[in-house]
This record gives C-alpha cells, structure tokens and sequence, in this order.
C-alpha cells in the first residue's frame, strides 16, 4: 500500500508474567492523511498498540512501518517520523511552557531558530502566550493538556498519535483542541486517535477500528459501520459490538 502511514503486518505482543498475548496476527493499515480513530472497552490492547506503533514497545513478531520505515523499538530514528500526545503528561512540571518547548525541540533536532519560531506559532494558536514563561506545574489541567500537545507537534511530525488527549478538560478547551487537530489534518498530518469520548470521535475520525479482546471486530468508515449494524451513534454501535459487561473489574 504505496500510500499507508502506517502499515501493520501479523503483529504479536505479550506482556511478560501474562497468560496469553495482546495481539496475535494482528493486521491494519492507515492510509496518509486519514482522521483514523482506535476504539475499545478498558484493556482491549489500544494503548499497548500505539506504544508498538511508536517503538515504545518491543513486539515479538511481524512488522510495523511508518511512511515505508520499519519501526525498530526504542530507535531515535524515527523521532522525526511521528509525534506522540500521551494520556500522562509528557513535560518537566517545574519549567515554563518557553522551556519545555526548547528542550523538546533540541531533542528533536530543530535548529535554535525553529525552535523560536515555533515556540511562538505554538503557544499563540493553543492560547498559551499570557503563561509561556510560568511554571507548568502551576497550570490547570486543560492548560497542561495544550502544553502537552504543544510538544507532541512541536517538529510538525506527518503522523501525530494521540492517546485521550482531552482528558479531564472543559468543553472548550475539548472544542479547541478538536478544532486544531483538524486543521493539522487539513495541512497533511496523519491523525491516529484513541479516546473514551466517542462524541468526540464522531467529530473527528473519518475512520475507525473497534478493539476488543485483542483483535480488530470492526474497522471501516464511521457511517459504513452505522449503516452495516443499524445503529445511528458510535456509542449505540460500541455497545452493540463490544457488549454491556464491565471491563474495569479485573484485579
């Protein structure tokens, strides 16, 4: 697939000390410039396959590769190729948005000028300018989710991973991160997106896989999907596919 952002080929993973693997034989591709959403209850493998996709894991068997690159866990090589918006915040609490920014873009490669011209562009189009200089730690939590998002693109990587990047926020700043999500993707960022909100999914993702248990029950457009389970919301269709038991019970 000459245009796949990310290709997945008999993927398999298993956590050390556990009974069976995440992912067996796992396949999946996304193609460049898609909104591509990953969705599943509690424990369904989402997280553990964006840590593979991003080398943060090392997978046992099969391939991952990003624009036609193998990923090779744990490689600096590929830090240019993607950025990663983690569900933890990902900064030194006790520096300013200013130092965060500097720090990452070094660790990027961004020579001194990008960094300043991007550390600008960026805390100006997330509404950070007013604190670029106050301690991080001192910020409320939708203020850190931008910092942390900030940072995510600070190299204007062609593929961003996303994992609940609006967690504990208010509607606008849920609202403005959405929107400026969309205007990455409309300059040619791949989007790969994982989230409890499925309101928010149905906004953003054009298309969609549906994880449970380890394998994929569903993947396609979110209206080809609706229409194939007569369902008319991602929730009703999440339900239908994945079931009504809890799935955060486990001890």
């Amino acid at each position: 697939m000459s245009n796949a952002a990310v290709s997945i080929d008999n993927l398999a993973f298993q956590y050390t000390g556990q009974s069976k693997p995440v992912f067996q034989q796992l396949g999946l591709k996304v193609a460049t410039g898609e909104r591509f959403g990953l969705f599943g209850p509690n424990g369904a493998g989402k997280t553990t396959l964006m840590n593979c996709m991003t080398g943060l894991l090392s997978f046992h068997e099969g391939s991952i590769t990003l624009l036609g690159n193998k990923v090779l866990p744990h490689h600096k090589s590929f830090n240019k190729l993607f950025g990663l918006v983690p569900q933890d915040f990902s900064f030194y609490q006790e520096l300013s948005p200013v130092e965060n920014l500097e720090f990452f873009g070094a660790w990027y490669g961004l020579k001194k000028k990008q960094i300043k011209q991007r550390t600008t562009e960026l805390l100006e189009v997330l509404g950070l300018s007013d604190v670029g200089k106050k301690q991080v730690q001192k910020f409320s939590g939708g203020m850190k989710r931008r910092v942390n998002l900030a940072i995510g693109v600070m190299h204007e990587p062609p593929i961003l991973f996303l994992d609940e990047p609006t967690t504990g926020v208010d509607v606008q700043t849920r609202h403005a991160i959405i929107e400026y999500l969309k205007e990455l993707n409309k300059k040619g960022t791949t989007l790969i997106y994982t989230s409890h909100h499925l309101g928010e999914a149905e906004d953003l993702c054009d298309k969609i896989a549906l994880f449970d248990e380890g394998r994929i029950i569903a993947h396609g457009t979110l209206a080809e999907l609706l229409k194939a389970n007569n369902e008319e919301r991602l929730e009703g269709l999440f339900i239908k596919l994945t079931g009504r038991a809890y799935r955060d019970s486990n001890v």
